[in-house]
């Protein structure tokens, strides 16, 4: 996976910069191109001419010393980089790029490029543990940058425990590990957007009509989506339901009509669009802004139809592969395909909620899938998160065939 990359290799000041050295030699014999960024720090610990023999490339360590007049360095670098590797990284490297600091060539390098990022933190164990070095890994993480963690044993500084620079061998697999899963990734660079869980109509300050789906089905076809490479939104009722996978933007709604704005609003910049929730087809046509107090005989409340999101996506359905679901009890097959032709789907999930194991709030489900060819998939009962990646890989595999 290093064959021909462009890696822009930057070492801060630490003991272990000595590794970084080991790490240049390994990847310029890969076939990598290394280029490097020191620290003033690093500089301390190991000659820049160190690198420039490893690396046969120049070494970079002052923002002000432009080595070819028609570029401007450290935006040339940002640019020119498949992707970055600190290593070692400082607790003080990391602390600036999580706080936007750019007073060095490393650090305003780092800034200006949209390469990835992994960093390879090394210092002393209570360092690594300390609360703000934490909260900026943390920070770098959600902003989707790589860590590979450091190794535990016997440090410089006389301690012992986590915080070693892991060995450059290691790093180099995992960089390969985490190149080829992006590589294999079926969704990468598209966006899904996914509606899970069910919606609360209000009738008064505590009362509400509602369904009995959880939104399992929909958090874990967010998760799938999501571990295949895509950009997914996830637009969700009221659940209890915890997302496992990062990089998932989670929208909460309470009504129908909140869900009907919000999968409106991102619908447009969709590739696909899965509606899992179990949407109120009626709401009151009056909610009462006190509490209804109980009252002798029966009690009769006017109800009114929400807005149909499914088909109001179908009718404005462009290049989206639009996805619905149907949770029927009484010939679902019949009914689904209804549903798949007058919604305009591209494909639509069957499941009869009356089965066991496949009703709402179940850990488990059992569905067929149905193409606009009505080409059948049955998914046998299983995990919902297993029937979810079911699904998905037919979506891709549909989306491929409609392509060719």
């Amino acid at each position: 996976m290093m064959k021909n990359k462009k890696i822009l290799l930057g070492v801060s000041g630490g003991i272990a910069a000595y590794k970084a050295c080991a790490l240049t030699s390994k990847l310029t014999q890969q076939g990598a191109d290394v280029k490097v960024i020191m620290t003033k720090s690093a500089v301390e610990f190991v000659s820049p001419l160190t690198f420039q023999a490893l690396s046969r490339n120049p070494v970079y360590t002052d923002t002000f010393d432009e080595k070819d007049p028609s570029k401007i360095a450290h935006i040339d670098l940002a640019d020119w980089a498949d992707f970055i590797l600190l290593a070692p990284a400082t607790a003080n490297i990391i602390a600036k790029l999580a706080n936007g600091i750019a007073d060095d060539m490393l650090s305003t390098t780092l800034l200006a490029s949209e390469a990835p990022v992994y960093i390879a933190p090394a210092m002393n164990v209570h360092m690594y543990a300390h609360p703000a070095v934490m909260k900026n890994m943390q920070q770098l993480e959600a902003w989707n940058y790589h860590f590979i963690e450091p190794g535990a044993g016997y440090l410089a500084c006389g301690y012992v425990g986590k915080g070693r620079l892991e060995e450059p061998g290691t790093i180099i697999e995992t960089i390969n590990h985490h190149l080829e899963q992006k590589v294999s990734k079926k969704l990468l660079g598209k966006k899904v957007l996914i509606s899970a869980g069910p919606t609360r109509e209000k009738v008064d300050p505590v009362r509400y009509f509602t369904n009995r789906s959880s939104g399992k089905m929909g958090f874990a076809l967010a998760e799938a989506a999501a571990t295949e490479g895509a950009d997914v939104t996830l637009v969700a009722g009221p659940s209890e339901q915890v997302l496992n996978v990062q990089h998932i933007q989670r929208i909460n709604v309470v009504t129908a009509e909140e869900m009907f704005e919000e999968m409106h609003r991102y619908y447009a910049e969709s590739d696909i669009v899965i509606k899992a929730a179990a949407v109120a087809d009626y709401k009151p046509k009056h909610v009462f802004t006190e509490k209804m107090k109980k009252q002798d005989g029966n009690l009769e409340l006017e109800m009114v139809r929400t807005q149909d999101i499914l088909k109001s996506l179908g009718n404005k359905k462009d290049k989206q592969f639009l996805v619905g679901f149907a949770a029927e009890t009484n010939e679902p097959l019949k009914y689904g395909l209804q549903k798949l032709q007058s919604k305009n789907l591209d494909a639509i999930v069957i499941n009869n909620v009356s089965t066991q194991g496949a009703g709402f709030e179940s850990d488990t489900n059992m569905v067929t899938y149905v193409n606009k060819q009505e080409e059948k998939e049955e998914i046998a009962l299983a995990a919902k998160s297993e029937v979810a990646k079911s699904i998905i890989q037919l979506i891709v595999r549909d989306m491929k065939d409609e392509a060719m």
